[in-house]
């Protein structure tokens, strides 16, 4: 199990394909990894932390997941290929998954648990973003929720850390605002900021910051004769295209029909 194409080992969360030739051998896990086999592997054998190997057939949608330091063996007969996201000790600490210590899961794996891999995958080439921020997040989350179930602490709206936090998005909404930068303004982790924010006002910090910014344009196209290019740059996007879709998505209409009405 070598390490995905295409990442960088500094990252928060890094993903790959990999794409491997019969056989198989020893491997050693430096971070928590997740594996999630694209092909069927009827005759898979691995051993975990010892000698002894034990055939465990894995479907397409299976996997494992593996602590940080885990070494062993793993076999297959037919060519493998699999998706493979690996979570620094940094992210898990952000989660509050603070153990890292868990039995190895070799089998079927969490629905979504699959649908976040995927998506990692996708994202793998994409730059830092609030998006790719947020997705990174919600894997780790996800996952440490798995492991180890935690309740969801709970604090409202006029909390005054939320506050600021919501003063700031407002003060910034042209700006390339991140999750970061967010969650400081509140005096919080990045993943604490996020759960407690979508609990206390039902939406993520991502889908808030694009509802208000396509309120503002919804402003700026009914009151002025701004172009729809530099409406989309006072709101905060830079790609007019994707100012687009995400009014478009959040009206119905395009912003030069929208203008129009």
């Amino acid at each position: 199990m070598s390490g995905p194409r295409g990442v960088s080992s500094g990252d928060w969360l890094t993903a790959g394909r990999l794409d491997l030739p019969a056989g198989g051998g020893a491997f050693a896990i430096p971070r928590l990894a997740i594996g999630l086999f694209l092909v069927d592997q009827d005759r898979h054998r691995i051993a975990v932390g010892s000698d002894r190997k034990r055939v465990v057939p894995l479907r397409a949608g299976d996997g494992w997941i593996l602590p940080a330091g885990s070494s062993g063996t793993c076999e297959y007969d037919d060519e493998l290929s699999f998706l493979r996201v690996d979570l620094s000790d940094a992210l898990l600490k952000d989660v509050g998954f603070d153990r890292g210590v868990f039995n190895p899961v070799v089998g079927s794996l969490d629905p979504l648990l699959v649908q976040f891999v995927r998506h990692a995958a996708s994202l793998r080439d994409a730059p830092q973003s609030l998006y790719r921020d947020t997705m990174n997040l919600a894997v780790a989350a996800h996952l440490a929720q798995l492991l180890s179930p935690a309740p969801l602490s709970s604090i409202g709206v006029e909390d005054r850390r939320l506050r600021r936090a919501l003063a700031y998005i407002h003060d910034n909404l042209a700006e390339d605002l991140s999750l970061d930068d967010m969650a400081s303004e509140a005096a919080m982790s990045r993943f604490h900021f996020v759960r407690i924010f979508t609990a206390a006002l039902g939406t993520s910090p991502l889908q808030y910051v694009i509802r208000e910014r396509m309120e503002w344009a919804k402003v700026l196209l009914r009151t002025t004769g701004v172009p729809v290019a530099a409406v989309a740059i006072r709101v905060g996007y830079d790609d007019v295209s994707r100012f687009g879709r995400h009014f478009r998505r959040s009206t119905g209409l395009t912003p030069a029909a929208f203008r129009r009405r």
